[in-house]
């Protein structure tokens, strides 16, 4: 799968912009807040309909205008796609495939996968688990439609139950509505469980190997899925946890607070492991990742790197260019020599310069 061509309007700095891409590695270089990471971003939310930043639509949208449009000419198994994406300020995003609008999110999902790697996922480990969750659902609503559709709604159940909880202090006697938020918070939080077991064993099929290579064989990495409850378990863990949650007035139990684990050689190492290990092991993760998406649909995604090659050391960096021949990848840098001097294939160098990018044979785009 490639992406061929990307179109935006209004969107953060580009009052117009057109960019045709290599299905090889596309380069993308120019000093700090130019731009450069505005374009990984905007290929994302049309892939994804999310930023990566987790930025507003409103906030997205150039200043002073009220909309923001991105179209996407993507290729997958030989067969064109076209994405259209609307932002609006004050409105839900609208999106088109081949010109056909679509009514919900998961329709998009699929047509083309794309992994994004910044200098922020390097801190995946030893940040918060809100954002190992969020790891997951973005790559398993890419890989399982069925997986968007129980999130989506579970995230609903959650925000109407947590709602029901806050109006109790006024209405004592909602209470026992709680039964029909419950019932539903089981039915769709059971098969997030099952989904995000089942995506962390076959992720694990992959990265043992692959974080094996990294350390030369001195390290073992297993990811652990920790879900708050089991699938199994989450009905009568409602009821044990009924009293706290009204007292809260939020629903403290639920798959919104699972979380993962990083073990090496039998250490945790979200807790007791080295800024080294935590960054190999998530250079391993996003490696990882890449190989899952292949064997799952067959296909290689679009790789995203933005501006990460910065933040890791010499041999880390090899592994990393090695790991990504074959896969189309869109780079962002502050230099192009490091580049050039590692004599890594580079197909298409673009400079970018407040808003304005320049192909390497000096034709703007």
């Amino acid at each position: 799968m490639m992406i061929e061509s990307i179109e935006l309007e209004n969107y953060r700095n580009y009052g117009q912009l057109h960019m045709d891409f290599s299905p090889g590695t596309n380069l993308l270089y120019g000093d700090n807040a130019q731009g450069k990471t505005n374009i990984l971003e905007a290929v994302y939310v049309c892939c994804t309909t999310k930023s990566h930043r987790g930025s507003k639509d409103r906030e997205i949208i150039q200043f002073e205008k009220e909309e923001s449009h991105i179209k996407l000419n993507v290729r997958k198994k030989d067969v064109p796609y076209r994405i259209d994406m609307h932002l609006k300020k004050n409105k839900t995003k609208g999106v088109a495939i081949n010109g056909i609008p679509i009514r919900r999110a998961s329709e998009l999902f699929g047509i083309i996968n794309v992994v994004f790697f910044s200098p922020e996922d390097l801190n995946i480990i030893k940040n918060g688990p809100a954002e190992r969750r969020r790891f997951v659902d973005m790559e398993l609503c890419q890989l399982n439609r069925l997986y968007v559709h129980a999130l989506i709604q579970y995230n609903k159940v959650i925000m109407q139950r947590n709602k029901l909880l806050k109006e109790l202090i006024f209405h004592p006697d909602y209470e026992s509505t709680l039964d029909v938020w419950d019932m539903q918070l089981v039915q769709y939080g059971s098969q997030v469980i099952s989904c995000r077991r089942g995506f962390i064993r076959e992720l694990n099929d992959m990265i043992g190997g692959i974080h094996g290579k990294l350390t030369g064989g001195k390290e073992k990495l297993t990811v652990s899925y920790e879900p708050n409850t089991e699938a199994e378990e989450l009905e009568a863990a409602l009821k044990r946890s009924r009293e706290m949650d009204v007292k809260l007035k939020t629903t403290t139990v639920g798959p919104h607070r699972d979380d993962l684990s990083f073990i090496v050689n039998g250490i945790d190492i979200r807790r007791f492991g080295s800024q080294g290990q935590q960054r190999t092991a998530a250079l391993s993760l996003k490696l990882a990742e890449i190989e899952l998406v292949k064997y799952i649909v067959k296909d290689y995604p679009v790789l995203l790197l933005d501006d990460v090659l910065s933040e890791l050391d010499g041999s880390r960096q090899e592994h990393l260019l090695e790991g990504i021949e074959n896969i189309q990848t869109m780079i962002t840098c502050t230099g192009l020599e490091d580049f050039l001097s590692r004599r890594f294939r580079i197909d298409k160098i673009y400079r970018v310069v407040e808003g304005t990018v320049t192909s390497e044979n000096e034709q703007e785009a």
